[in-house]
This record gives structure tokens, sequence and C-alpha cells, in this order.
């Protein structure tokens, strides 16, 4: 394993940022301080200018997803490099049987998928259907895999959607086996019946998915699902929260003490619903992912929820799938496979949108970044964090480096990049992964 000697940088961790020089070896930090003597053989890289903050933590992709009859263009190496090249170095993805399907089959199944990948990687298990197996098998994941995190989907009706008796009895288990239950805050009924009142009125095309997941869809089930865990006194994690009323309804249940926890994605941070009504079909059925973009003013509700803690982590639920996939959905937008792409763009439209407008310091954003993640899902100060002991997952960050964001340029392998032409001031120089400058 190589020695490095990261010289001269401010470095940013979420509690202070300070001077220091950063030395890694055997792919863990082992020294952090001032006018530190390079090892004889370390590479040496000049931080001068720059910032050295914890690499992105992205507790949201879907690398390699089987979904709505086709798989996602990354597979879990080609995500995990695009992530790299954006300052990302560790994933959280999704485990997602299917109904009746062995947990601990579909658990093996994915880790198999990941072992090509290029970065650290994690799993959150979904739980889409329930019985005494599916009981005993979250224990297993929980003791013998280190999973610490159970994810809901209380959408996509006759797919993998949670009843409320899945719900109950997953949230329950979780609490006893001290995992963290996630929910995809949608309510299913609704999105199914008023997918079908959109189409009855004509409306085929992408303009109707928005219209079919209006901002109350996914209140309801973040209302429900806070209340649920409020109940049996479970902490819960709502994950892409993307529009007022859903941040309002995590508020809410702050104020009053229960430990409920906000996601955000980049992409609901920076664009609106009016993507849906691009004249060409591609470019508006690109953007189709649940929850939709919102009409404009959302996305600053978001922002002030970072800003006041009461949303915690940012991440893009990466789902890419080209125009090809996209056009099964040509003649009825309820078959366009929902996702979009973004783990390599994460990091500098967040510094861009929030560190360079004000809205966060740096230390916020390592903050919403990466260290909340690490510790909401029990890997901080292993990520997270540039201290000693800490793996050396490391970003050397220039804050006057920038670049315009397009599908020209990108590592992943999808066909379109939702932040095409935005050019962004603040970009990664440098990636250390695992010790090894990626």
């Amino acid at each position: 394993m190589s020695t490095l000697f990261i010289r001269g940088g401010t470095v940013v961790n979420a509690d202070r940022a300070f001077l220091a020089d950063v030395i890694t070896q055997d792919g863990k930090i082992v020294e952090v301080g001032q006018n530190l003597a390079a090892p004889a053989s370390a590479t040496l890289v000049d931080a001068g200018g720059q910032y050295v903050m914890p690499g992105g933590i992205d507790p949201h992709t879907h690398m390699q997803l089987p979904f709505m009859g086709t798989v996602t263009m990354d597979d879990f190496f080609t995500g995990t490099a695009a992530g790299l090249a954006g300052g990302n170095t560790t994933i959280i993805d999704f485990v997602i049987p299917d109904p009746q399907e062995n947990i601990l089959d579909a658990y093996k199944k994915w880790r198999g998928w990941a072992e090509k990948s290029a970065s650290d990687y994690s799993f959150h298990v979904a739980i889409t259907w329930w019985s005494e197996q599916v009981r005993k098998d979250m224990g297993t994941l929980v003791n013998d895999e280190g999973v610490n995190s159970f994810k809901h989907f209380m959408a996509y009706k006759n797919a993998i959607m949670c009843d409320d008796e899945t719900l109950v009895n997953s949230f329950k288990r979780s609490l006893e086996l001290g995992a963290m239950p996630t929910v995809h805050a949608e309510n299913g009924e609704l999105v199914y019946l008023l997918q079908k009142t959109v189409s009855e009125m004509g409306i085929k095309g992408p303009e109707g998915h928005p219209l079919s997941r209006p901002p109350m869809v996914e209140a309801e089930a973040a209302n429900r699902a806070i209340a649920i865990a409020d109940v049996l006194n479970v902490p819960i994690y709502v994950v892409h929260v993307s529009c007022v009323e859903a941040a309002e309804a995590i508020a809410r249940a702050r104020a009053r003490g229960q430990r409920v926890y906000g996601e955000v994605l980049a992409g609901h941070l920076v664009l609106d619903d009016s993507v849906y009504r691009h004249p060409d079909f591609a470019t508006a059925a690109a953007h189709v992912m649940s929850p939709p973009f919102r009409p404009k003013g959302n996305s600053e509700f978001l922002w002030r929820g970072l800003q006041s803690g009461n949303l915690h982590t940012t991440a893009t639920d990466h789902c890419t799938f080209c125009a090809a996939q996209k056009a099964a959905g040509k003649d009825d937008f309820t078959k366009i496979p929902n996702g979009c792409g973004g783990v390599e763009e994460r990091l500098a439209v967040i510094w861009d949108e929030g560190v360079n407008t004000g809205r966060l310091t740096p230390s916020e954003f390592v903050a919403v970044t990466s260290a909340n993640t690490a510790k909401l899902f029990n890997i901080y100060p292993q990520k997270g964090s540039v201290s000693v002991g800490a793996d050396a997952d490391l970003v050397v960050w220039d804050p006057a480096g920038s670049k315009t964001l397009s599908v020209k340029t990108q590592f992943s392998k999808g066909d379109f990049n939702i932040f095409e032409g935005r050019t962004v001031k603040g970009i990664p120089s440098h990636t250390v992964s695992q010790g090894e400058l990626v």
C-alpha cells in the first residue's frame, strides 16, 4: 500500500476547519498536523490553497438495478468510478428483493454484483414483504453482515410496495435490532389512482408524471411513516425529501422531539418541474424519477432544511437509464423507467449552489455530504472525518477550479446529464480512495 503526503491544505471536518498536512499509510490516516515531515517514500499531493475533506458518501444509489423490466446503465464499477471522479468515495446502495424472494439470497446476489466496485460500498436492504423468515433473516443481516438499515417503499403498487402491516412489523424488528428504518414516502394507492386519472384525461407524456405524484402524496406517506415510528419509538430516515409539505412533516416531528432524519437529492435542490414540459420527449423523459422535480420554490425550502438541521444528508438516487430504455414509455408515462444520474456531480453542484451562495459553510457542506451520513449509518469516524485512524478516503477540493457539467465529459454510462451545461465553481483536484490516489 502506498503512503501519501497531502501538504499545505485546509482540513475541513463537520466541526471545524484548520490548516494541516495529512499523511496516509496502508489505507488509513496516520497523521494530521502542521509542518509534518514527509515520509521518505510518500507520494506528494500539494494542497496549497485547497481544502482537504472527507470523501463524499452517497447514501442513496442504485447501481445495476433491475427495475421496470430493464437494468440501469451503470453497474457497480462504472457507477462507483463516476463517483470517484466527482470526489465521492463511498456509496450505500440498495438490495431490493422481489416480493416473496428470500432476503438473504437477494443480499448475496447484490454482494456478488458489487464485487467489481471501484470504491467502498455498503447496503440498505429493502423489506418488500413480511413473514417469520424475513424477521429472522433481518437479524442475520444485522448481526452477521453488518447491515444496519432497512428500506421501505411506500410506492410502486403491485411491485415492491410495503403495506402498513409490513411497515409496522419491519419497524418493530428494526428497533429490536438497533437498525434504522428508511422510507420512500409516496402513497402508492394514490399514485396508482392518479396515474389512471391523468391517463384517462388524455395526458400520456412525461408531463403526466408530476401530475400523478403531487406533493401531498409524498407528505401523506411521510406523515404516516413518522406516526408509525413515533408509536413504536423507533428513529426513522426519510429518503429523497422533495417538497415543502414533506420537509415540514419532518420539521414538526423533530420539534416534538422525535428522531426523524431527512435526505435530499442534489437534483431536487437545483431543478424544477418545468423539465417535464420540454418539447423533446427524450429530454423530458430523462428527468422522470420519483418523487418528481417540484414547482419552483420547493428547492429553496429544502436548502432551508439543510441550513436549519431539519434535513441531514444529500444524495443522488443515482439510477441511470438511457434514452432507448426511457422510450418504453413513449405513449404512456407510467412505463418510463424512473431514475436520473448524479453520483459524479453531487459534490460540485452542492458546493456551487450551497457554499458559493453562502447557504452553507465548508464545514456544513462536509456535514451534509459525508459526516451526517456516516453518523446515521454507523460508519463514523471511520468515514466522514479527516482524523487519525479514519479511512484514507479523501477529496482535495479546489474552490477556484471550475468545469461545465456535461454528458460529453461524464464517466457515468448514462446518456443524459440532468445538470447539462451548468458551470460549477469548486471541483475535486484529487480523490483518494483507501489511501490510493485514484
